[in-house]
This record gives C-alpha cells, sequence and structure tokens, in this order.
C-alpha cells in the first residue's frame, strides 16, 4: 500500500525526522490560505499522487506570491499528470501539498527497501539526489551506495557515516547523518514498510538535513497490525480490479498484455506468465486464485479479468492440489454464464478431480478451448489471442 507524500512527512515526523512546514489543500482558495498561515515569500504547491516524476512532469510549482500559489493549485487540482510512473493514462491530481520554501544547497537521495534476494533490509544513497536520480543509477551505478543491514545486529552509527562519508558530509552534517539514517530506520522497521525514499534529501544553507520529499510503501500483509496506515488508503489512487480483487482476497497485479491467466499458486502464475511470454504472447494480468478458492471467488476472479478490455482471450491453468478441478470448473462456468464470453477461453486441468472437472466443463454447452499439457494450453491461447486481434 501506498500513501501521499504528506502522509508520509507527517508519519516520518513522528520519528523525529526534519521535514518542511506544509498543509494539504483541496481547493485554491484552501492553498492560498495554507500559504497564509504557513508564511514566508516563496512555497512549493506539490501535485499529491501515487506516482514519482512529479517535477519533471510539471506537478512542482514554485509560487512567490500568494496569487501564484492559488494560480499554481488551479493549473493542478482537477488535472491529470502524467509522467513516467503513472503511464500514459495519467492520474487525476484532487488535493495539493503546500509546502514552505527550503533554502537548498545540495540535493541528496536516500532510501530504505528490501533487497529480496539477500532478505535484508538495503540502505542506498547517492551524493547526487532530486530529478535525475533514475538516469544515474541507469548511466552510472557505481554512485548509488548500497548497504545490507543484518537484521541480527540492525542499523549502527557506521553505516549511517559511511554514508556521511560518501555524501562529502563532514562535523556537524556527519552527525546529523546518524541521527537521520536512525530515525528512517525506526520508522521503516516499526511501521512494517517495505520502501521508504527520500529524494531530495537536502543540506540547507545552514547546514541542516531536511527531507523535502517523502515516498512511502508498506507490506499490505502487516497491514491488519497497523489500522491507524490502513486508514490512510486512498482507493482513488489504486487500480480498480486491483482493489476489488483485494476485497475478494485474491492476488491479482494488471500487466499491459492481452492474455488474460486465473491460475492457483504464486509459483505455477508465474510460469504461465513466463511460458505465454515464451510464445510470442503477453500476459494481461498476474492473478492467483489461491489453494482454497472457492466457487464464488473463482466466479469474482474470471469477471475481473473479463473487465480488462485488453483482453482477448483467456488461459485457465489449474493444478489441483488444495484446489479441486471440480470447483474450478463450476466457477468457470458459472462466470461465463453470468457475462459476456466474448473472448476465446483455453483451459488446462490437471490434479485432484481433474475427470469430473473436464466433465463438467465439456457439458456445460460453453465454447472452451481444452488443453492437455502446460505447453499446448500456452500454444493454444497464444494462436487464439493472434486471431483475435
Amino acid at each position: 500500500m501506498n500513501i501521499h507524500e504528506y502522509q508520509a512527512k507527517e508519519l516520518l515526523a513522528k520519528f523525529g525526522v526534519a521535514v518542511p512546514a506544509g498543509a494539504v489543500a483541496y481547493t485554491a482558495a484552501e492553498a492560498v490560505d495554507a500559504a497564509r498561515r504557513l508564511g514566508g515569500k516563496i512555497w512549493a504547491v506539490k501535485a499529491q499522487i501515487h506516482a514519482g516524476g512529479r517535477g519533471k512532469a510539471g506537478g512542482v510549482k514554485l509560487a512567490r506570491s500568494e496569487d501564484e500559489v492559488g494560480a499554481a493549485a488551479r493549473a493542478l487540482l482537477g488535472k491529470k499528470l502524467v509522467t513516467h510512473q503513472t503511464g500514459p493514462e495519467g492520474q487525476d491530481v484532487k488535493r495539493v501539498y503546500v509546502e514552505a520554501g527550503c533554502d537548498i544547497a545540495r540535493e541528496l537521495y536516500l532510501a530504505l527497501s528490501i533487497d529480496r534476494a539477500t532478505g535484508r533490509i538495503t540502505v542506498m544513497g547517492a551524493a547526487e539526489g532530486g530529478i535525475n536520480i533514475e538516469e544515474l543509477a541507469e548511466s552510472d551505478p557505481g554512485k548509488i551506495l548500497r548497504m545490507a543491514i543484518d537484521p541480527a545486529s540492525g542499523l549502527s552509527p557506521f553505516h549511517a557515516r559511511r554514508l556521511a562519508s560518501g555524501f562529502g558530509l563532514t562535523g556537524g552534517q556527519a552527525t546529523a547523518m546518524v541521527g537521520f539514517v536512525s530515525a528512517l530506520y525506526r520508522a521503516f522497521t516499526e511501521l512494517d514498510a517495505d520502501l521508504l525514499e527520500i529524494n531530495p534529501l537536502v543540506v540547507t544553507g545552514s547546514g541542516d538535513l531536511v527531507a523535502l520529499d517523502a515516498k512511502i510503501g508498506f507490506d499490505d500483509n502487516a497491514l491488519f497490525r497497523h489500522p491507524d496506515i490502513e486508514a490512510l488508503r486512498d482507493e482513488d489512487e489504486e487500480d480498480p480490479i486491483e482493489l476489488e480483487a483485494g476485497k475478494h482476497q485474491l492476488n491479482y497485479v494488471k500487466l499491459d498484455g492481452n492474455i488474460g491467466c486465473m491460475v492457483n499458486g504464486a509459483g505455477l502464475a508465474m510460469a504461465t506468465m513466463d511460458i505465454i511470454k515464451l510464445y510470442g504472447g503477453n500476459p494481461a494480468n498476474f492473478l492467483d486464485v489461491g489453494g482454497g478458492a472457492t466457487k464464488e471467488r473463482v466466479t469474482v476472479a474470471f469477471k475481473l479479468i473479463l473487465s480488462d478490455p485488453n483482453v482477448e482471450a483467456i488461459l485457465v491453468n489449474i493444478f489441483g492440489g488444495i484446489m479441486r478441478c471440480d470447483v474450478i470448473a463450476e466457477g468457470i462456468v458459472s462466470a461465463a454464464r453470468e457475462v459476456n464470453l466474448h473472448v476465446p477461453l483455453v483451459v488446462r486441468l490437471e490434479g485432484t478431480n481433474v475427470e469430473l472437472g473436464r466433465r463438467i466443463l465439456s457439458q456445460s454447452g460453453l465454447p472452451l478451448i481444452a488443453a492437455e499439457n502446460f505447453e499446448d494450453a500456452a500454444r493454444k491461447v497464444v494462436a487464439a489471442a493472434q486471431e483475435a486481434a
């Protein structure tokens, strides 16, 4: 789960992380009032969406008067902001964050994430932060410092001092970096985050360290421990299909292909997408119905796939272990009869009650394409999608 920048800063401030003063606004009038209350002579008006790259896309505007604050808010609110992370469809801006100006001397980059290869929290930093950090990571990855944190000992001051050295910070600034990174690490672990990114982390003219931007992503599986964080969820920022899937305990991730996939088990789902790619197709989604799915959940899963207008063929690939093939078959038949099945449907069933499942499908009267095995299923669904395109 992701949250907005202003929400992330409110959380970080509770852990002692220095952030600029700011206020969220839903109208231009509220933005002007926020600037007036903040005081000063310069403000940043920032679009609040769950995507990076806002600065490059015109989603962060500097204002040097209250009139400019209002104009900036009007230019952003109600508009679609298209960044490299939103895709061409963009995201609607429904709120802005008005922030007091900051005396920026340097821009750094600092982040914590989970390294899936090592299973450890990894601290990353770069002496060149800001809007071009992606280009830096691609063109000169050696400039990105990385440190894996041993979970047994946790973060130590030497980790932060190493960062400070890499950033060229000395004296009081190096000492401040120890406290800054320690606060971020506490926030990351105590909030069950899976990403915490500060870009840029600025060194002010007076030498202070301030989180000028903040992004936090949370482990969905840990949200039951944090109802206060779950309350920050902005459903308008989430894919509606993924949101509906979550309500039914389905693991669904939308992709940009045209072949819908319904599979039981994450490993088999990944293998299914791989073999579709191998035979020249493109999966439209990852969808794991789980090992204990009911007929009703299978029906919902089928409807979710068909709700994607890009889907031109569907592959149902089930290995019945805990999940029985006859339950899957009943769900397929039920869903196909409730919705307009307008695309080819390839079904491969193996495992528990497979013969019963196949009989249910063959007697349904539905125009299904039966597959003998994994490879046969991939070939048939790719061919069907190509014919439908």
